[in-house]
């Protein structure tokens, strides 16, 4: 049995004033297996958030079925069963990192000892230990995202559904929160996020839709989807100009050039950062 198994879905909102209605999403089907991290990418208005709120039980399909492990998407039962942290959350600015966690594991149903074990563990895995006793007020954007990992968590959901995740976080935030995702996902956990930072999709999903005006029109793996099977790419290590010669006289018509391998500017962002750092600590 799959996480989610969404089949030919179809959802539409009335117009404004008279004017005729909006088709979100138009058949949209797709399967998640129990384990797995998917991604569904798309332009703004495409559909992604519908899609993700139908997955939530906050909307009801016009046509088509959305199920949770195994049953309809909205049933009573899959509200212990999902995580969800939507693209903008609101918290209390007033609490503390731990009494946001303690707040919300309560309103699942957490008490005394469990509840103290359950916030300690999740303000450890999101990296917020050091700042329990600071009030939200005084986090940053990316702080404000982990702290909303946590209580998406907070219930050890089976399935975790995250809209735009990384949103205005600064490169080392979505980083941690990237990593975060990952030792979720080692845990076992099902994860639905959107976004729309390809690059990020493509490190940590194992699967990927691609979502244009309502439609799915494309899905597969991380592998399928980035396959290009009209060229082929070798990498070589400091070839020497005789042997670049060489393979380019062997290749003939089908050389197509050749240029150094270049990093993103994320990954010289993080070098950057991980070299000062470390050139700090031997320093100190």
């Amino acid at each position: 049995m799959d996480a989610v198994s969404i089949t030919d879905v179809h959802k539409s909102f009335p117009g404004h004033w008279g004017r005729g209605g909006v088709y979100a999403v138009k058949g949209v089907s797709l399967n998640i297996p129990v384990g797995g991290v998917y991604g569904l990418i798309g332009p703004n208005g495409s559909g992604k958030s519908t899609v993700m709120k139908l997955l939530v039980g906050l909307l009801e399909p016009d046509a088509g079925s959305c199920r949770v492990f195994g049953l309809p998407a909205h049933a009573p039962a899959n509200r212990r069963e999902i995580g969800f942290l939507p693209e903008n959350p609101y918290f209390y600015k007033f609490l503390t990192g731990e009494e946001t966690v303690r707040f919300y594991g309560r309103l699942c149903g957490l008490r005394g000892a469990a509840l103290r074990v359950r916030t300690r563990e999740l303000l450890e895995l999101v990296g917020l230990a050091d700042a329990r006793d600071r009030r939200l007020s005084g986090y940053s954007k990316g702080m404000l995202q982990r702290i909303g990992l946590a209580q998406a968590l907070v219930q050890n959901p089976r399935l975790l559904v995250l809209d735009e995740p990384t949103a205005g976080v600064d490169p080392i935030g979505s980083r941690t929160i990237r990593d975060i995702i990952l030792q979720i996902k080692e845990q076992g956990v099902t994860v639905f996020l959107c976004s729309h930072l390809l690059e990020q999709v493509q490190e940590i999903c194992d699967r990927v839709g691609v979502l244009y005006q309502g439609c799915l029109i494309a899905e597969g793996s991380v592998d399928e989807l980035t396959r290009d099977e009209h060229s082929c790419e070798i990498t070589l290590r400091n070839p020497s100009p005789e042997l670049l010669q060489q393979i380019r006289e062997l290749a003939g018509d089908a050389w197509q050039g050749s240029r150094p391998t270049r990093n993103s500017l994320e990954t010289v962002f993080i070098r950057g950062i991980r070299a000062r750092l470390l050139e700090q600590k031997n320093s100190g």
